[in-house]
């Protein structure tokens, strides 16, 4: 035991200086998002949502980190990370849809073009809807309609559709 200490003294002193600084990154980048999200009213779902975004990032790092620390090849890594990437791509580009909606998500959660509970019209010719935001997610958004429907509308056409925004709920208006 003392032998393995002594063997990867420079390996262990590294793998914990960098898991300080990325815990120390990661409280500070988390700090931030919850002061953003509180200076720009945003909805506690979407500050959580990007919070665990980067959770996922950073974690991602000291994984690929580690590696790098103890030894793999920089060029065997390489080969690994555009191997997966290739397999991941091919498959996401098999289902284009999917990765549209994501995207769109991150586009949406990220610019914050609308709210929970703004009223909104999406002009589409063949199936206008009219409605309130229930919830965002990262595929689609909730819509209640002035009828009381759901509609599950994916974040991709929300990209591709005109939308009008009320910031506060529509109560019928006699228009």
């Amino acid at each position: 035991m003392n032998e393995f200490f002594s063997n990867y003294l420079r390996e262990i002193i590294a793998t914990g200086v960098m898991m300080l600084t990325l815990s120390v990154l990661r409280y500070i980048i988390i700090q931030l998002i919850k002061k953003y999200a509180i200076k720009s009213e945003v909805i506690e779902y979407r500050k959580n949502l990007v919070i665990k975004y980067i959770s996922v990032f950073i974690t991602s790092l000291f994984f690929i980190g580690l590696i790098m620390i103890w030894g793999v090849k920089t060029d065997d890594l390489f080969v690994t990370i555009s191997s997966v990437l290739t397999v991941i791509g091919v498959a996401l580009f098999a289902q284009w849809s999917i990765l549209s909606n994501i995207t769109s998500g991150f586009i949406v959660l990220f610019s914050f073009p609308f709210k929970i509970g703004d009223s909104i019209r999406i002009h589409d010719k063949d199936f206008p809807i009219e409605g309130e935001i229930i919830s965002i997610h990262t595929f689609y958004t909730l819509v209640k309609t002035l009828d009381g429907d759901l509609v599950t509308y994916p974040n991709s056409l929300f990209l591709q559709k005109g939308i009008s925004t009320n910031k506060r709920p529509n109560h019928h208006s006699s228009n």
